[in-house]
């Protein structure tokens, strides 16, 4: 069992954003025991949508857990318990450790768990089924023993033994979920299963016990303890495969916590310590060296070092962290040695975080899966109903012998009928298809997110941090006659060390990259609005003024010809600062906010899905347009100078024409465009406010990830459509064959032991149709989905006028 406060991750995105309307609910998660398909599902989360105080409940078939949304002062632990049983199920007897554990391994401890309990269960599947596959062998081999050699009501008593044995010793565990379930009301697919095995070895007991009865009825004394083995057998063994394939879903949560480090290198004392990660506290500082990983996450305060993120970000290129960066846990350390401080231990880790939205996501539910759920919940009812006409029906009109004939039916009907694979479609799929996105820093916070992605066609791109580096750069310097480049930026860097202005700060910064800018400074004043001036030395000391044109007119200096190449830099969509030295021009540095390298290619990919882009950003027209201009957006789909309230009616406007947006933004000051979108994006590393405030996470910052999660959410509503046609068509298609429809006509039935091994292959299919999403590569500018041939996987369409 799980429990939590209430996290921002639950609710719609607008419930997160809107201010004073949190409620304190709190969320825990209960591991559910005896579930075997949808209807199980839907009746569980019938009885807890009844329990006073809950408002939500997930219960998720693949995962076997339920996730409630309640209010604590109402109701409690015990109050979700008694509604589990009160609906015929029981919780697991699991050993998971409370959530907020402070102890570093707590992930793993549960993902072991897990791990046990799954593999205790698949080996008591597969004895079980092979034990029975082997005794229905044996029995179908008596049986066709000589009769002249030992008559048939000698076999008879020989086989009713081990086929007894086997119905309630490896059929018990259908027979206890079904009395669970009937105690209430309730029916479920074990209902199906004990009613068909029970009908076989019931009417074969009889037979064996009063043979002569039987004769007088003038009927052969035929048994069916083979039929009532093999399917026993055949269920448990398709249920042992299907909870291998389901093991297989989860693999990505395995693969993520595997991703942290054993130890840390803690510095205590001038000491270096060799320690478990559960001894780290936030504030030690911790060494790495060249191939280690990051035991935790902190701030580099010693050394610097190329980080490889791409265990978690997808970024294949090692990002250089020095002194004041971030480092992120489980990422590798690949050429220097760097001191940290820890900021976020245990729990609170980004990794440890991202597990958690993954597990979130994987036990969600996509509003598809409704659609199942609400059949399931009145097709057993249906099926019992269908299986009693047919035993009706043939004992009245069929061949002889009727009453066997008709055994032999109702049999049929209700073995093959399983809404087992109509509960797995959903679930497995998003199980799959969220865990390769987590792989590639691709976070979605649930099924309806996913869902909603597939829909997508139009994309809102914030500029600044989503398109851009978000971090103003020295681009180009230009200057006048008599003055050199590397003399211009440190009398120019030199001078703005005293200054707070963000340009100055990137004229600094790419001094520092030739060690430059540290010439001794006097005088320094810094002029509102204009720039800075200042006396720089040592001897010949020179005067230096930095900053606008106004600046230098105040000072009665003549620009000259860098008024053209300031005015360059501005239609480029940079800013040009005027750089003078001793009452002269010295020249012109364009500071701009850089382009990402990926953000021409974010473009065109999502144009090859069909998938309109516009830009919204605060900057000036000129610079937005020109950003547009150089990652391929239309001037028309441009809106520049907008306030971050109006970007959400920028949102509202391309909605109210039809369109199904998502906004692309950084989750801070995007956040009520976020919200109004029909799915909102958060591109960074992760941030707090970008993973609460979004339905889609790209902690990499690689815009290309917004075409990658577009493809990925396409490729798994796909497979779920899938796997929901043929879960559908398999029951509408064998229920009637099963019932006998064919049969006056073609003579073709079919026998328990087929429908049996139908019943459970279908289950089978729909796992394994799933665990195809995990050859699908979801690494920005990598996947292997559609559109990356360059054809759009919608049909085109024109282009959208904004309206004024």
């Amino acid at each position: 069992m799980k429990t939590t406060a209430h996290h921002p991750l639950s609710g719609t995105a607008a419930d997160r954003i809107e201010s004073g309307s949190q409620a304190p609910f709190a969320e825990i998660e209960l591991p559910i025991a005896g579930m075997t398909c949808a209807s199980c599902v839907n009746r569980i989360e019938r009885f807890l949508g009844r329990t006073p105080g809950v408002e939500t409940a997930v219960v998720n078939l693949a995962t076997e857990v339920a996730t409630i949304r309640y209010l604590p002062d109402v109701a409690g632990r015990t109050e979700l318990v008694g509604a589990i049983q009160a609906a015929g199920y029981e919780l697991k007897a699991t050993a998971v450790r409370e959530a907020g554990e402070d102890a570093a391994d707590a992930l793993e401890f549960e993902a072991d768990t897990e791990t046990r309990e799954r593999q205790r269960e698949q080996r008591g599947l597969l004895v079980k089924a092979l034990v029975s596959i082997a005794v229905a062998a044996g029995i179908m081999a008596i049986t066709f023993w000589p009769q002249n050699a030992v008559p048939m009501e000698t076999l008879n008593r020989i086989v009713v033994w081990p086929a007894t044995i086997i119905q309630f010793w490896a059929g018990r565990r259908f027979y206890e979920a079904a009395w669970r379930a009937a105690r209430h009301g309730g029916l479920t697919m074990n209902t199906l299963v004990v009613v068909g095995t029970s009908a076989a070895w019931g009417y074969s007991v009889v037979v064996t016990t009063f043979p002569e009865f039987v004769r007088a009825a003038g009927l052969e004394p035929q048994t069916y303890f083979d039929s009532s083995t093999i399917i026993v057998g055949l269920i448990l063994l398709g249920r042992w495969l299907e909870a291998r394939a389901k093991g297989r879903t989860t693999g990505a949560i395995r693969r993520l916590i595997g991703l942290q480090a054993k130890t840390a290198r803690l510095l205590r004392d001038g000491d270096e310590l060799d320690v478990d990660l559960a001894v780290v506290r936030p504030g030690d500082l911790v060494r790495v060296r060249p191939g280690e990983k990051v035991a935790v996450d902190g701030i580099v305060v010693e050394g610097s070092s190329a980080v490889d993120e791409s265990m978690l970000t997808g970024e294949a290129m090692p990002v250089v962290k020095s002194p004041g960066d971030e480092v992120i846990g489980a990422t590798l350390n690949t050429t220097g040695t760097i001191v940290f401080r820890a900021t976020r231990v245990g729990r609170e880790t980004a990794l440890a975080r991202i597990v958690e939205l993954v597990k979130r996501a994987q036990g969600g539910k996509a509003p598809i899966q409704r659609l199942a759920d609400r059949i399931s919940g009145v097709f057993v009812p249906i099926v019992l109903g269908l299986g009693a006409l047919t035993f009706l029906i043939w004992l009245a009109v069929g061949p002889e012998p009727r009453p066997t004939h008709a055994l032999v039916s109702l049999i049929t009907v209700v073995v093959i009928a399983c809404p087992c694979a109509m509960g797995l479609a959903t679930p497995t799929a998003i199980m799959v298809g969220t865990g390769r996105g987590a792989e590639a820093g691709i976070l979605v916070r649930g099924g309806e997110a996913l869902e909603t992605a597939h829909r997508i066609d139009t994309v809102v791109l914030d500029k600044t941090g989503t398109l851009t580096l978000g971090k103003p750069a020295v681009v180009e310097v230009v200057t006048a006659p008599g003055f050199d480049p590397a003399g211009l930026l440190d009398l120019a860097a030199s001078a703005e060390r005293g200054s707070e202005h963000p340009l100055g700060a990137a004229i600094v910064t790419r001094a520092r990259l030739d060690e430059l800018g540290f010439r001794a400074v006097r005088d320094f004043t810094a002029i509102a609005g204009h720039g800075v001036e200042a006396t720089v030395g040592p001897a010949p000391e020179r005067t230096v003024l930095v900053g606008n044109l106004r600046l230098l007119a105040d000072h009665g200096i003549d620009p000259g010809p860098l008024v053209a190449d300031a005015d360059r830099f501005a239609a480029e969509g940079a800013t040009g600062v005027l750089v003078a030295i001793d009452g002269r021009a010295a020249g012109v540095v364009a500071i701009a906010d850089p382009l990402k390298d990926s953000a021409p290619e974010a473009v065109r990919a999502l144009e090859r899905l069909g998938v309109e882009t516009w830009l919204v950003s605060g900057d000036a027209r000129r610079t937005a347009e020109a950003v547009a201009r150089r990652v391929g957006i239309a001037p028309e789909r441009v809106r520049a100078e907008v306030l971050p309230a109006d970007k959400a009616a920028a949102v509202e406007a391309l909605q109210a024409l039809g369109r199904r947006v998502a906004m692309v933004g950084d989750g801070i000051n995007d956040a009520p465009a976020l919200a109004q979108a029909d799915l909102g994006v958060a591109i960074g590393t992760g941030a707090d406010v970008a993973i609460e405030t979004s339905d889609i996470t790209l902690i990499g910052g690689d815009p290309r990830g917004v075409a990658a999660a577009l493809e990925l959410s396409r490729a798994t509503m796909r497979v779920i459509r899938q796997n929901l046609f043929w879960a559908f068509a398999y029951n509408v298609v064998l229920i009637p064959v099963a019932m006998g429809v064919l049969q006056p006509a073609f003579g073709i039935t079919l026998n328990p032991a087929l429908a049996a091994g139908a019943m459970a292959l279908s289950s089978v299919s729909v796992v394994t149709n799933s665990l195809r999403l995990r050859g699908f590569d979801a690494r920005p500018g990598s996947a292997t989905g559609p559109g990356r041939d360059g054809s759009p996987d919608r049909p085109e369409r024109a282009a959208t006028t904004y309206p004024a």
